[in-house]
């Protein structure tokens, strides 16, 4: 982990932040009060950047890589809410404003590079940035409303239907996405996903 301000490859990351869907409107000044905040962390495959349950949260901005929201229950089973790659970000913004431990944890699918900051610190730049603020509470609804309708696709969907939604939905990550991982979102076996691939059906 290292402060953006003191990172080797800064002025790089500093325009892939510029290129995230929520920071691209910030002026100069604004992005370099932000920048000050910002801790660049490489994540391993399967590492946890949030756990399920904890109540210090963070704002994380997708430099590299793909991250995925999943909730577990006690034995252990998963159930992946969401994915998340280059451009877009992660949050718990929604429980920490109802003051509860966040409901998911956040994973690296791939190896990748995410700047992040304490979430407070994030909520407290946004108060002073009431643009930005709705910009940001829009993307986190509409984030609410794909696990939503998502979950709803597992059950009114057969398998290459869900298939079939995914690839239009999100065609950036279908070649991306390893098939086991894609196989648990989507709720298929290994198997079933990789025989709907070969057949051409999706």
């Amino acid at each position: 982990m290292t402060m953006l301000s003191n990172h080797p490859e800064k002025n790089v990351i500093c325009l892939q932040l510029q290129q995230n869907a929520i920071l691209q409107e910030l002026g100069p000044e604004d992005r370099a009060e932000l920048e000050r905040h910002l801790l660049i962390v490489d994540g391993r495959k399967g590492e946890f950047l949030l756990m399920q349950g904890v109540r210090e949260m963070e704002q994380y901005f997708v430099l590299d890589g793909i991250l995925k929201r999943v909730v577990a229950n006690k034995d252990g089973k998963e159930m992946i809410l969401r994915f998340a790659c280059e451009r877009d970000m992660e949050t718990s913004y929604a429980s920490w404003r109802l003051g509860d431990a966040t409901p998911y944890g956040i994973v690296c699918v791939t190896k990748a590079r995410v700047a992040r900051l304490p979430l407070s610190d994030w909520v407290a730049f946004l108060e002073q940035r009431l643009k930005v603020k709705a910009a940001f509470e829009l993307a986190v609804m509409r984030g609410m409303s794909e696990i939503m309708a998502h979950t709803i696709t597992l059950h009114l969907l057969d398998a290459a239907g869900r298939m079939q939604r995914f690839q239009r939905k999100h065609p950036e990550l279908v070649e991306r996405i390893p098939q086991k991982e894609l196989a648990s979102y989507l709720n298929l076996s290994a198997e079933t996903l990789s025989r709907l691939m070969r057949s051409g059906k999706v």
